[in-house]
């Protein structure tokens, strides 16, 4: 018996099999929770179909987190199927791929800046809000995936780390005001995996070369172990964390000259 059993969980972001939310998928079901995943727009619902008939999960529903619209009626939906959720998982981020390259000061524009914080930031936030109703009285824990570049400067990753930061900080401040319901926040902040999301940003290979080079475990990690850390920090056993970002990077957020 997992250490999930009988718990609910939603997963948002899941683009493809190598999507870091689709690890945390497979290692909530592997721990034996029921997995709900949501797809954007046409060109990934077929994907997604076809990774939730892995999970015997129920059928996908879409859900772009910018319309607010539409995430309330896929909270409704599932409300009225499951009751409650006592598990949600953010993985939704985006920045203009222009915005992604060269030097910050020349890539950043006021649209990108926005877009990159509304949908890398402030959606999380919509979705702890939609999400609430449904976790109340459950001990429900949300989970949102962040990066190093939220706190050090990295090459070509430009607004984006300022949008990581942001989502690290809201982590914060949603645990604080979640937490006297028993609701917790935590984020991982994974090391680099080859995902749709991190082939937009320039020269990404060499940044997979420098972790492997000098993390202390002279390795990338996996969408396994991600998954594994995600599936811990939103189970009963990690009951009294809360408001922490947690690195699973082998080791490299530690590593100096």
């Amino acid at each position: 018996m997992g250490f999930l059993q009988n718990k609910k969980a939603l997963v948002v972001g899941v683009a493809n099999d190598r999507s870091i939310c689709w690890g945390i998928a497979q290692a909530m079901r592997r721990q034996g929770a029921e997995v709900w995943l949501t797809y954007q727009g046409e060109r990934t619902r077929g994907r997604v179909e076809d990774l939730a008939a892995e999970l015997n999960g129920p059928q996908p529903l879409e859900l772009d987190l910018q319309n607010d619209g539409q995430l309330n009626e896929v909270m409704a939906e599932i409300g009225q199927t499951w009751g409650g959720v006592d598990i949600g998982i953010h993985g939704a981020a985006f920045a203009p791929k222009n915005e992604l390259a060269g030097s910050y000061l020349d890539a950043t524009t006021r649209e990108g800046f926005r877009i990159a914080h509304e949908v890398s930031s402030y959606s999380f936030t919509a979705l702890a809000k939609a999400l609430h109703p449904l976790l109340q009285g459950r001990h429900g824990a949300l989970l949102a995936l962040t990066y190093l570049g939220a706190e050090r400067a990295m090459s070509n990753y430009n607004v984006m780390g300022l949008a990581k930061a942001s989502l690290e900080a809201s982590v914060r401040y949603l645990a604080y005001a979640m937490g006297p319901e028993g609701i917790r926040v935590n984020a991982v902040s994974a090391g680099p995996i080859r995902t749709l999301a991190a082939s937009g940003i320039g020269d990404f290979r060499k940044i997979l070369d420098h972790y492997e080079a000098h993390a202390p475990l002279r390795r990338n990690v996996t969408q396994e172990e991600v998954g594994n850390t995600a599936a811990f920090l939103c189970s009963d056993l990690a009951s009294g964390i809360t408001g922490e970002i947690v690195y699973v990077d082998a080791g490299f957020r530690n590593v100096g000259f």
